[in-house]
């Protein structure tokens, strides 16, 4: 090509660029009326393609945000690893900068008007056909979708993060810092890295966007900060390198927006039927609980599902640092500590421990004890009132050393008062990672020989197997003696207890609202409760059986 055609051809791409600009001018200037409709998949086309990077094979591929965002799982077949791709609308060059423009104009007037925290979708969509008017863009709606898809993503949703927190496979969000790819914990591929990057700027007016979004505040100089995020996520916030040298960090812990039932728990495998009619029986009789483990053991969420086995009407009052417990009781009170903002005082455990005992509740549902609140926790379980509690510890042991030393100090007369210990753990069988009950504990007296405290093992893991092993339980004596019962009727109403969680679990019966009403129905006339259950098993089993007995 000669000098004077490649000069020719520039100067046609300038006149052409020239010619688009003058063409958009006047489209501003004549204004445009544009026609909003849904968005069609099939008419406008996709909004987003993706294809795997060199040596990846696509494993799996699922919506997060229909028709917008999904998700796309690759396995890297040179590094051994799966790499988790969010991928959203595309927006080309002249997309990307009317993003930029209409999010300014749409943001100022909204803040000006307090409106911005409010800003549903219809507000949002209503800005921006009016913005795109009046700048003269007659958009199509491939385009307008996708503008509307980020100011509702950055507006409303949580930015960057916000497919992640979409997608109901994932429990845990981590940022580690400053241009580092953020890992998830997926219910499937465990940890994995993902395509969603920070940033330094960026992160940090992140971190501080998600402590304003749950009303805290985060500074250089309180620069960590834990808190419960508008959709009940649990999130640990750090701003700055100070405290994380690899600059601003958070890791967001998703929970289900429905808690999970014992049903649940045993499908899982986390505790056995057996465990579980010995857990309620227990529970109705007043014995008091401590569910302890390490991180992500599942300690909280088998403390909310053991709870569905309270008597009906006994009045039930839960204590929080965040929102994380959710119960399907009448009579229950739920409270949740406060740091102080700007004004008043902090509000923390104790404080509201001990405000608790003033409602009379019989029983009392802690989040986590870990400082003077338990002190106050075991003089309450000594006057009678049933707690359940969570704790970090591994084992039995490693429990009751915790609670009879510092910070917690808990004197070993008091600690007897406690029934039962749950120690859970997160580890590993065939191949895959499983929440399993390690050790169901019962606390017994002291040792008039070693002044230790005895304990028993009512239920083990066994880790070769995947099963539980049973071993005697003294709590059971002691009901089977407050209730006069003989040896007999004990194992018949632990036999019935058994049977009536098996028939839930044969019928599916998962949802927290049913599965209590279940259990309450069964308080209030237990023979009459596992007849209707049994005939809709036997209904179920018979439409199952014959395809025309549904009248197909």
């Amino acid at each position: 090509m000669s000098g004077d055609t490649a000069g020719a051809g520039g100067d046609e791409d300038r006149l052409s660029a020239l010619r688009r600009r003058l063409s958009r001018t006047l489209e501003v200037l004549r204004g445009s009326d544009l026609a909003v409709r849904p968005f069609r998949p099939g008419e406008d086309g996709p909004l987003a393609s993706f294809d795997p990077p060199e040596h990846h094979d696509e494993v799996d591929r699922y919506w997060v945000n229909a028709p917008y965002a999904y998700v796309v799982v690759t396995y890297d077949t040179v590094d051994d690893n799966h790499l988790y791709h969010v991928v959203e609308p595309e927006l080309d060059e002249f997309e990307a900068s009317l993003l930029r423009r209409v999010v300014d104009d749409i943001r100022d007037p909204l803040l000006f008007r307090g409106e911005v925290e409010r800003a549903d979708e219809d507000t949002l969509r209503r800005e921006l056909r009016q913005l795109l008017e009046q700048y003269g863009v007659d958009a199509g709606m491939r385009t307008f979708h996708t503008l509307l898809y980020y100011l509702r993503r950055d507006f409303r949703g949580f930015g960057k993060v916000d497919a992640l927190l979409s997608d109901r496979h994932i429990e845990d969000i981590s940022c580690d810092g400053y241009d580092l790819p953020l890992f998830v914990y997926h219910d499937e591929y465990t940890d994995v890295e993902t395509n969603v990057v920070f940033q330094a700027e960026e992160l940090d007016n992140y971190v501080i966007r998600l402590a304003q979004q749950s009303g805290r505040h985060i500074s250089v100089g309180d620069p960590i900060v834990e808190t419960t995020l508008p959709d009940g996520s649990r999130a640990e916030l750090a701003l700055g390198e100070e405290v994380t040298p690899r600059g601003s960090a958070f890791t967001i812990r998703q929970y289900a927006e429905e808690p999970l039932t014992p049903i649940d728990l045993i499908e899982y495998g986390t505790f056995s039927i057996e465990q579980m009619a010995y857990f309620w029986i227990c529970i109705e009789h007043n014995k008091s609980l401590i569910f302890a483990g390490g991180t992500a053991s599942g300690k909280t969420t088998s403390m909310n599902a053991v709870s569905m086995f309270v008597p009906p009407r006994s009045k039930v009052l839960t204590i929080e640092d965040t929102r994380e417990l959710s119960l399907y009781h009448d009579n229950w009170l739920s409270s949740v500590t406060r740091e102080r903002m700007g004004e008043g005082e902090d509000i923390d455990m104790y404080d509201l421990l001990r405000s608790a005992l003033r409602h009379r509740p019989e029983y009392i549902v802690v989040g986590e004890v870990r400082g003077e609140e338990a002190l106050t926790l075991f003089q309450a379980m000594n006057t009678g009132h049933t707690t359940f509690s969570t704790m970090h510890a591994d084992s039995i042991e490693t429990v009751i050393n915790r609670l009879e030393n510092e910070p917690i100090n808990v004197p070993r007369a008091m600690v007897r008062s406690l029934d039962m210990l749950s120690i859970q753990t997160l580890t590993r069988f065939e191949g895959e990672r499983v929440r399993r009950a390690k050790t169901v504990g019962e606390i017994g007296g002291v040792d008039q020989r070693t002044g230790e405290l005895d304990y028993s093992s009512v239920f083990s893991w066994q880790a070769d197997t995947d099963t539980f092993r049973r071993n005697d339980s003294s709590l059971l004596e002691e009901i089977q003696e407050e209730r006069g019962w003989s040896r007999a009727e004990l194992l018949s109403e632990m036999r019935r207890r058994r049977s009536f969680l098996e028939q839930l679990r044969e019928q599916g019966v998962t949802d927290y609202r049913r599965f209590t009403a279940l259990v309450n129905q069964y308080y209030a006339d237990p023979e009459r409760t596992m007849t209707r259950l049994r005939d809709a098993g036997d209904e179920d089993r018979r439409v199952a059986t014959d395809p025309t007995a549904d009248g197909g």
